[in-house]
């Protein structure tokens, strides 16, 4: 099986962590697999670096500068592979067998890279390279960065292009955990989550792996991350399944609006859980939510408007905090999710303006990591969907 295992800066933070590593590699190797390694630079060395640099400096140097992180990384680890009898090779960028190569704009130049890599590949039952990750080279030979993260997505960018059949991100955590076991009580791993699930963990605080790399991720590919304790590197931790697509959903049933509003409201622990409560004790489910600082608004099917107005103006009356809930109209939900929408600027702008330009009204807009809705008249929702599909 070929296998691109990348070691972060935590599994690589000491003497012990890096021969930890080297014999994970080693036992890949004796086992008859083919491997490509990705380091990251050892620790906080990027940060110790960045923190010297107390001068104006060009781009260039400044990437030059930071590369030596990751220079380093790959030539602890090719030693101690060396040590174990492992034909290794460290591989960076300015040396003949480098892969990754960006275009005059600093995006990653697929044609070319894939050629390299490809050619790496062809290799890899002779060598084990010893990638840096992070780092390329533009097309006249210059040191560049792929940006936060850029250690993952030179991984699972390689895995792809060099047809691996896994990529395995080794990090100090024992793949996704059902909660942060440094504030939670008996967190667990989840064996298995999708792409989708661990996008929005990540955009939102959970450090696993970097969302962008996984735009690389192909069905066929398979990615796990895994504890650098584990000690082997074809097994265990969590499987990350599926691949990013954009999704573009228009509401099949019309949507009410119903706006609980209270000056008080934001001051009332426990409000949106007293509301969404009572809508659930009746069998009611709740399509979409938003909140302002006076109010909370409830997307649901028209058909149950009526039945919930009567259960949410039960709990105004109840509530001191609350004032009035008034319903109004039906409505059409637009969804964009998935894709490479988290990394684009001006989705939800250029959504708004599109509609606009066409008289289409947008009455509400809720975002979440990794998606849009738009709220339109329901009448206006083929339009809508229309000018949305010709817009992404």
């Amino acid at each position: 099986m070929r296998v691109v295992a990348k070691f972060g800066g935590t599994s690589l933070g000491s003497g012990d962590r890096v021969n930890r590593a080297a014999d994970s590699i080693a036992a890949a190797v004796e086992a008859g697999h083919e491997i490509a390694v990705v380091v990251s630079a050892m620790g906080s060395t990027t940060d110790s670096l960045l923190d010297g640099i107390q001068f104006d400096v060009a781009e260039g140097d400044k990437a030059e500068i930071v590369s030596m992180g990751e220079r380093t990384s790959a030539r602890m680890v090719k030693a101690a592979l060396s040590a174990r009898g492992v034909d290794a090779a460290f591989v960076e960028p300015g040396g003949e067998h480098w892969p990754v190569i960006t275009d005059s704009h600093g995006e990653v130049d697929v044609e070319e890279t894939t050629r390299r890599a490809q050619a790496l590949a062809d290799r890899m039952g002779e060598v084990v390279p010893v990638l840096t990750g992070f780092l390329a080279e533009d097309h006249a030979g210059s040191v560049t960065t792929l940006g936060r993260g850029g250690s993952d997505t030179t991984a699972v960018m390689l895995g792809n292009y060099m047809g691996a059949e896994e990529v395995v991100i080794v990090t100090d955590v024992e793949g996704v955990m059902t909660g942060d076991p440094r504030v939670v009580e008996g967190a667990r791993n989840v064996g298995e989550i999708s792409v989708d699930e661990l996008r929005n963990l990540s955009f939102r605080g959970a450090e696993v792996i970097a969302p962008s790399a996984l735009n690389y991720k192909e069905p066929e590919l398979g990615v796990r991350v895994v504890h650098y304790q584990h000690g082997d590197l074809l097994q265990g931790g969590t499987s990350i399944e599926g691949t990013f697509e954009t999704l573009i959903d228009l509401q099949e049933t019309p949507l009410s609006c119903l706006t609980v509003a209270g000056r008080a409201i934001r001051n009332r622990p426990g409000i949106l859980a007293t509301l969404s409560g009572a809508l659930g004790d009746v069998g009611i489910n709740i399509d979409a939510a938003a909140s302002g600082l006076d109010s909370i608004t409830f997307y649901l099917y028209t058909e149950d408007a009526t039945e919930a107005e009567t259960v949410l103006h039960e709990r105004v009356i109840d509530e001191d905090a609350l004032s009035s809930v008034t319903v109004d109209g039906e409505f059409a939900a637009l969804r964009i999710s998935g894709g490479e929408l988290p990394t684009q600027s001006g989705v939800v702008q250029g959504m708004i303006e599109t509609l606009s330009d066409e008289h289409v009204t947008a009455h509400d807009v809720i975002t979440s990591a990794t998606s849009v809705a738009v709220l339109v008249d329901w009448d206006d929702r083929e339009r809508a969907l229309s000018i949305v599909q010709d817009t992404f």
